[in-house]
């Protein structure tokens, strides 16, 4: 069956680089937006969330998440950005943060300057997004209004330095000082003596006592300044994204009893923390729980540990984010052959239009076991095979695969690199 290649060079180009992406095994918002998705009830559950999050009659007093799990090639991150897409057309600001060495899951600062840096609103602008939140601002909102009575408001957990910086931000007249500001909220670093001369500047000075802030007491509170900022600049919330948390994994011991406690956080399960408008979608490799919370002992050792060491608000932290991590996971529903076969007839279609060129069929179903189940191993099998029979037509290809597992060894030089290791809250047990 031959199909129609006919195409614009706009949709030739939109389809080359959806393949590109997907050839690479990478979802990209073309590839996506063509493929659709194929998980339900993660797109049932995260509208839910979204609904909740951005109800104003009834807005929910903590930040909302899910888990999503599933092996390597099973769709998490096509997932994410579907569901990216569907946040950012509903009026939330949204972020994608991938664990990594440089933003590690315990350490709440580099993973919220990590969503701010990766931030992105649903108008498309594309500067940095506490930038341009600042820089649309309307003071004579009702939202901007809510949210300046609320950032002045007394025991809003807040150090008085943030409304003391938003005084300033929307009275002064110096480009630069307003700049700093934005990346102070941004997490970066600011004196002092520079906000007061804001201060004297709008003549307020008199108006805000306070001294800087410990470093430590810093990003929960930016967290929660910018959420609250997000919805003065008339956006329903914050939607962020946290892929590939299996990497917590590798770290040390008290590294990962950091990282449950953090995961407690961003998923609203942390006590007395609120972060209303806060969504947070995380994916989590399908057997973390087996080799890292049972094999490595994490589920009965870290809680007690901590205990021992009289933290018992770190232990109750750290045993909400592994409960989250046992029990709250969605695992990602299987593909069908069906499912399989109609994406590949798809992708037929699109790469013929692609490369003016009628690829031929390819069937495909699912079976054997491992990578050979997963979708993206079928998806980037049948772009492959079609590459080689278009620039070889004689070549007759099979494509072969190996397993990918994730290597879960504790990286010593993220272990050395970790900051306020000397905290002491929990030490290093060499058994583990």
């Amino acid at each position: 069956m031959s199909i129609n290649i006919a195409g614009d060079g706009n949709q030739s180009f939109t389809y080359r680089r959806a393949l590109e992406a997907l050839r690479n095994g990478v979802p990209s918002k073309d590839a996506v937006q063509i493929l659709g998705c194929n998980q339900p009830q993660a797109e049932t559950q995260f509208q839910d969330l979204l609904a909740k999050a951005g109800d104003m009659d009834n807005p929910p007093l903590t930040g909302l998440g899910m888990l999503v799990s599933g092996e390597f090639g099973s769709g998490k991150s096509h997932l994410l950005e579907h569901l990216q897409h569907q946040a950012l057309s509903q009026n939330f600001v949204c972020s994608r943060v991938t664990i990594s060495k440089e933003t590690p899951l315990y350490a709440l600062d580099k993973v919220f300057r990590s969503a701010i840096d990766h931030g992105r609103l649903p108008d498309d602008r594309i500067g940095q997004i506490i930038e341009e939140l600042g820089h649309g601002f309307k003071p004579n909102s009702e939202e901007y209004s809510r949210f300046f009575h609320w950032a002045n408001r007394e025991h809003n957990g807040l150090n008085r330095i943030f409304p003391a910086t938003l005084m300033v931000h929307e009275r002064a007249n110096d480009f630069d000082l307003l700049n700093d500001i934005r990346w102070y909220w941004s997490g970066n670093s600011l004196k002092v003596a520079r906000i007061k001369d804001g201060l004297r500047q709008v003549n307020q000075l008199q108006s805000y006592s306070f001294k800087a802030p410990k470093a430590s007491e810093l990003p929960p509170q930016r967290l929660r300044f910018v959420l609250e900022l997000i919805k003065g600049a008339g956006y329903k919330g914050w939607v962020v994204m946290l892929d590939e948390i299996e990497l917590a994994g590798s770290y040390s011991l008290l590294q990962r009893a950091k990282s449950y406690g953090e995961l407690a956080r961003w998923m609203g399960r942390a006590p007395g923390e609120e972060y209303p408008g806060l969504v947070v979608v995380g994916t989590v490799a399908e057997d973390f729980e087996a080799r890292i919370l049972n094999e490595k002992g994490d589920r009965d050792y870290v809680g007690p540990r901590l205990r021992t060491r009289g933290d018992d608000a770190t232990a109750a932290r750290a045993e909400a984010g592994m409960l989250l991590l046992q029990r709250e996971r969605n695992r990602l529903d299987e593909p069908t052959s069906e499912v399989v076969q109609t994406t590949v007839d798809r992708l037929r279609s699109i790469y013929s239009i692609a490369y003016n060129w009628d690829a031929p069929l390819v069937e495909r179903r699912v079976s054997g076991a491992g990578y050979q189940r997963r979708m993206r191993f079928q998806v980037r099998a049948s772009i492959n095979e079609w590459d080689l029979m278009r620039l070889y037509p004689n070549a007759h290809p099979d494509t072969q695969g190996t397993e990918f597992r994730i290597n879960y060894e504790e990286d010593t030089v993220l272990e050395r690199e970790s900051p306020d290791e000397s905290d002491g809250i929990l030490p290093e047990d060499p058994s583990q």
